[in-house]
C-alpha cells in the first residue's frame, strides 16, 4: 500500500541519519541491535512505532538484500494487545447524528453500513454501488483484494439522497484541490475529522476511530445472529 511504502522509506531514512549516512547495505548485526536499543532508550518510541522501524529494517534486508541471517537480529517487539473500541447502536446513531454536514453523515453511514476500511471509503467509486444487485463492491480492500458486501436499503436511501446533493462523478466521496471540490479521492485526514467532530457533537468521550465503525459493524452482526464465518468473509 502506498501509506506502507511511505512509512518504510521514512524508516529507512531515520536509521540511515542515525548512523551518519552510512550505507544501509553495509550495516551488520551489531550495528543493527545498537539501533533497535536506542529506539527504545534514547528515543523512547512506543512499542508499535518500534515495530514499523523493525518491520521495514528486516523488508529490506531479508526481502531486498537477501540477508536472511539478520531475521533474528530484527525480532518485533511484543506489545499488550487492547480491545478494540466498539460502539453500542445507539451510540453509532449519536454518531450518525453527530456529523457536521450530509457529506460526513452519508461518510459514516457508509463506513458503518458496510464495515469498511478507512482506505477502501477513500477508494470507493459511484459505479461500485450496485443497487440491483444490492451489493458493494471493494476494488481494492486490503492486500489488493476485491470483495463484494451488502448494502442495506437504509444505506441506499441514504446514498441516493447524498446523490442528489453532491452529484458525484466518478468518487462517490471527493476530494478538493486548492480549496474546491475536485473528482479526486479525498484524504484520510478528512473522514478523520469527520469521525472526531461528530464523536465531540455526540459527547463520546471514549476514543473513536474510522476503525470503531467496522468492529462495531462486525460486532453487531455477530450480536444480531450471524455467525463468525459469514462476518469474516
Amino acid at each position: 500500500a502506498a501509506t506502507t511504502i511511505r512509512t518504510y522509506l521514512h524508516a529507512l531514512r531515520t536509521c540511515e541519519r542515525y548512523h551518519r549516512g552510512r550505507r544501509l547495505d553495509q550495516l551488520g548485526a551489531q550495528a543493527l541491535r545498537r539501533y533497535h536499543a536506542h529506539l527504545f532508550r534514547e528515543k523512547k518510541l512506543a512499542v508499535g512505532t518500534v515495530g514499523l522501524h523493525v518491520a521495514a529494517l528486516r523488508f529490506f534486508f531479508v526481502r531486498v538484500l537477501k540477508r536472511r541471517e539478520l531475521k533474528e537480529e530484527l525480532p518485533t517487539p511484543k506489545r499488550h494487545r487492547r480491545l478494540p473500541t466498539v460502539l453500542s447502536p445507539e451510540e453509532v446513531r449519536q454518531l450518525i447524528a453527530g456529523a457536521k454536514n450530509l457529506y460526513h453523515r452519508t461518510m459514516l453511514m457508509t463506513l458503518y453500513g458496510a464495515g469498511l476500511r478507512r482506505s477502501e471509503l477513500l477508494q470507493l467509486k459511484v459505479a461500485d454501488i450496485d443497487s440491483q444487485r444490492m451489493v458493494i463492491r471493494v476494488e481494492r480492500g486490503k492486500g489488493g483484494h476485491g470483495r463484494e458486501v451488502p448494502l442495506s436499503p437504509t444505506l441506499l436511501t441514504a446514498l441516493r439522497e447524498y446523490y442528489r446533493w453532491m452529484r458525484p462523478q466518478t468518487y462517490l466521496f471527493p476530494g478538493q484541490e486548492h480549496g474546491w471540490r475536485a473528482d479526486r479521492p479525498l484524504t484520510s485526514r478528512c473522514i478523520w475529522d469527520a469521525v472526531r467532530f461528530a464523536a465531540k457533537t455526540a459527547g463520546i468521550d471514549r476514543r473513536v476511530s474510522p476503525h470503531t465503525l467496522r468492529h462495531s459493524y462486525a460486532t453487531h452482526l455477530l450480536e444480531a445472529g450471524a455467525d463468525l464465518r459469514t462476518i469474516q468473509v
